[in-house]
This record gives C-alpha cells, structure tokens and sequence, in this order.
C-alpha cells in the first residue's frame, strides 16, 4: 500500500479515505482525531472526536458542553481499530494531553506528530519516538537560524531584571495553554515561591492543571480593582500577550513587558511587540532536535506540515530521505 492511500492532505486536513477520518482538520469534519488542545488543532463543530481525555477536557474547557457530537477517550498507547485501520495515541510533549498519532494498516506505518518538542517540561508527558514508514512532522521553527536556549537561562534573565528593577511589575507573556502553565512552573522549579498573578483568561485552565496534578505553588488574580498599583509592585504577572496591549497592563506599577516565546530569537518581532524583556522559551523542537528527531526516528520517508517546510525538505533530500512538504494551511504558532 502507498502512503497517500492510508492518509493525505485535503483542504479540511489530513484524511484517512479508508478509515474515514480526519486529523487535526480545521474545519467541522464528520469523525475527528485530534493530536492536542490548542485552537488551530482542536475546533469546535466535528460529529465525532477522538482525542486523549486531557485533550477532550481542555476542548470543553475551551468550547463549553457540546463542543462535538460524540467524544471518546483514547489512553496512551491504546490501540482502536477504526474501520479497518489501527490507530494508537502516544506523547508528543507539546502541552498537557498532546499526542501523537499512529495509522496502521497492512504493515505500512504512518505518525502524524501534531506539534511537539524534546525539551523536559514538568506539566506534559515527555515526547515518545515511535519507528514508522512515514514520520510527518511540523517544522514551526524548521530553519538552521533557531537554536532555542535553556529554559532556566531564560527564567534566569527574568530574576535579574527583578533583582535590577525590584520597582516594577514585571509582566510575562505567555499563550494560555501550555506555554502559560509551563513558565509558572519554570520560575517554581528556578527557586520562585513568591505569589504569581495571572491575567483572568489563564484561570481555568491553571485550575486544570492543578487538579492534573501539576504545581504551580500560589497563584491569584491579577485583579486591580479594589487594590493599588503599589500591590504588585516587583511582583511577578502571567497573562496572554495580547492583554499587554490594551489599558490593563498599563494599569500596573511601572510594567515591564516580556514575552516566552521561540521567536524573541528574531529580535525585530520583539521590538515590534514592544517587548522590553524577550525569553526564548518554545513548545516547539528547534532546528537541532528536528533533525535529531528524524534520526532518531529513521522513517522511511518525512513529509512536513506547517512551517518553515522547504529548508528541512531539502535536509531531508541530502541525507538520502525522501521528503515531501504538505503545505497545509490553517495552523498557526499559537503554542509556540
């Protein structure tokens, strides 16, 4: 059996014709497999989605009740057959219930691996190699440029500027899901116990992955009414990037802006948000642990998703790997 008869790209995303389904799609399909929770994987609208319980948890978290028609949990490592097609979730290590996953059918092996990354992270489930036929994999940060640094380096540039500037409320941006939980526990693990105040829109689902078992230590609202600017004076505040931008960051005492993100490498998107404080903090694998990745791996054949597609093609090609890019559009960085 060819690969593209067991899986290929459509407009609506990756579609199995033999079992009927789609991945990641990102329009309202019939029967859904979704590889993890943030917005450009995970869309309201389907009939049916298969998915991690972490996973279907955060949708509802995100959509309300009803966000589908039917929903059913899948634990990793569980095998389904879906109509004469093997499928099986593994850990991707993107955020809390990421996956990958696993289409089998008479002995030709594809993994689709959603996003990922190889760095550790306490608040996910560590990314799994699993060998295959074809290996597709995202390439968000798919360019030799990006060389993503330690994380507890980062979150050390982020003590220094409190220990320089003790006066003001330093404001870490950071996207709610995933990116938002894993910085909170970063500053935990680097020696931070001081209360951290977040922005509204992380509440419930900080609150999730406390009750996931994931410490965050004390964390409470970033509430100005009713209390002084002077309250989180040199405190620490978590909240998305777009809230620094609008008249509730500047309601704080003397804001310092920052942003964990892999692309405060590109210095020019940093001055453009203005963003005083730029950490290189990625869900993401760099260009190093994507390679380090497909060697690991020793897929057959690679095709890449969204992102920098080409350069890591052409890497590809001159290691004697066939590559293919997919060129599917609708997924954005939003856990980045």
């Amino acid at each position: 059996m060819k690969p593209e008869a067991l899986l290929h790209p459509t407009p609506a995303g990756l579609f199995c014709p033999i079992g009927r389904f789609h991945v990641d799609p990102v329009r309202p399909v019939e029967r859904a497999l979704v590889t993890h929770g943030h917005s450009d994987h995970a869309r309201a609208g389907h009939g049916k989605v298969l998915a991690t319980r972490q996973t279907l948890d955060i949708m509802r978290l995100r959509y309300g009740e009803g966000f589908a028609g039917a929903e059913q949990a899948v634990s990793f490592g569980e095998e389904i057959d879906i109509d004469g097609v093997r499928v099986s979730f593994h850990p991707a290590g993107h955020v809390l219930g990421s996956a990958q996953i696993v289409v089998e059918r008479e002995g030709l092996r594809i993994v689709v691996s959603g996003d990922y990354k190889r760095g550790i992270d306490p608040t996910c489930a560590p990314f799994e190699p699993i060998a295959c036929d074809v290996f597709i994999t995202e390439a968000t940060f798919g360019l030799p440029v990006f060389h993503h640094p330690d994380p507890r380096e980062e979150i050390g540039k982020l003590f220094t500027s409190l220990r320089q500037f003790p006066e003001r409320s330093h404001l870490v941006g950071a996207y709610a899901l995933g990116k938002a939980q894993r910085v909170i526990r970063l500053i935990r693990d680097c020696g931070y116990h001081e209360p951290i105040f977040i922005h509204g829109a992380l509440a419930r689902l900080c609150e999730y992955y406390q009750r996931e078992g994931i410490d965050l230590g004390d964390i409470r609202p970033a509430t100005i009414e009713g209390s002084s600017p002077e309250t989180f004076r040199g405190s620490v505040i978590v909240g998305p990037p777009s809230a620094f931008q609008d008249r509730w960051a500047r309601r704080f005492n003397e804001p310092l802006v920052a942003f964990a993100s892999g692309w405060m490498m590109v210095r020019q998107r940093a001055k453009q948000g203005g963003v005083e404080l730029p950490l290189v903090i990625s869900d993401h694998c760099d260009w190093p642990e994507l390679l380090s990745t497909i060697k690991e791996i020793e897929p057959s054949e690679v095709w890449v998703t969204h992102g920098r597609e080409e350069a890591l093609v052409r890497w590809c090609e001159l290691q004697g790997i066939p590559a293919r890019p997919l060129h599917l559009v609708g997924y954005e960085d939003e856990g980045d």
